[in-house]
């Protein structure tokens, strides 16, 4: 792979992993879910009058837009407002690697192999070690929160497993449509209008550029790269790069908020890391007769 190609990967996944401090930062003056009506606004205006709609049912769209926008960033962001550090919060929600495992076992009957169960145990050690160490940044509400929305990541995708090959990008943006409303109507029956008034003239030029960069640096640019570089490459050499996102997630939090790394948070992403690694490339490493055959 050209040395552009892979700075562009590691660019998309510095972008997705640092944005959860954008999202803190943001979160200071507007509230969790008027930020998300935002961001699904931005991403589907104007960009849904450049790109065509994807050849998929209306419906497999609408369950998309809301399992992404309420259910992924909906509870993610209520939850990163004061019950999980984004570190944390970059680190739990990549969860959705083994909810989506799971999901696709009792649904579609796929097997699983040993390494795959010994990728989830460490994973939910690692959790484990999250929940043991609740403090006044992270409580238990947060972390179930952050896997509940990583729960409805892993329902997304597979829906769009059955949507099939189709532009990732223009599939993000038009389902936007649809995460829209709803957000929108839990904002005004949670916060109320004059709230989110309030909220929109506080908000600043820095404000508005952290709600831009969640729908133009993350979704358009983040979604338009990664799709573009996996219609170039085996997706065996570019999805491993986003084992890379809670490792820019941690940093940046640590580097820009001054968010603490002691051991224990480190022992948690060490075994939440090495559990995503071994669930990808463990099958790899078996004898070709222990493989899954081939769909």
């Amino acid at each position: 792979m050209p040395l552009r190609h892979c700075l562009l990967a590691l660019a998309v996944v510095a972008i997705w992993g640092s944005n959860f401090v954008v999202i803190k930062y943001a979160l200071h003056t507007l509230p969790p879910l008027l930020l998300a009506v935002l961001r699904f606004a931005f991403a589907l205006l104007p960009a849904c009058f450049l790109l065509r709609r994807p050849q998929v049912s209306w419906r497999n769209l609408a369950g998309y837009g809301v399992l992404i926008g309420v259910g992924q960033f909906g509870l993610l962001y209520l939850a990163m407002r004061s019950q999980i550090s984004p570190g944390l919060a970059s680190l739990v929600v990549q969860t959705q690697v083994f909810f989506t495992l799971l999901l696709a076992v009792r649904l579609r009957k796929e097997k699983v192999l040993a390494a795959q169960w010994l990728g989830l145990g460490l994973a939910a050690g690692g959790i484990g070690v999250i929940a043991a160490h609740v403090d006044g940044s992270t409580t238990v509400l947060g972390v179930a929160m952050v896997l509940a929305a990583a729960f409805c990541w892993a329902c997304a995708n597979l829906l769009t497993q059955r949507a099939g090959r189709i532009d990732m990008l223009a599939y993000v943006v038009w389902s936007s449509a649809f995460a829209v409303p709803p957000l929108l109507l839990l904002a005004l029956l949670i916060d109320g209008p004059a709230h989110i008034a309030t909220s929109l003239a506080a908000a600043d030029a820095s404000i508005w550029a952290a709600v831009l960069w969640q729908s133009l640096g993350n979704t358009l640019f983040g979604y338009g790269a990664w799709s573009w570089l996996l219609a170039r490459h085996p997706a065996g050499r570019i999805v491993p790069m986003a084992l890379l996102v809670p490792v820019f997630g941690m940093g940046s939090a640590s580097l820009l908020l001054g968010e603490p790394l002691p051991a224990w948070k480190l022992v948690a992403a060490a075994l939440v890391l090495a559990g995503l690694a071994i669930n990808l490339f463990g099958p790899r490493l078996l004898p070709q007769r222990l493989r899954p055959a081939p769909d």
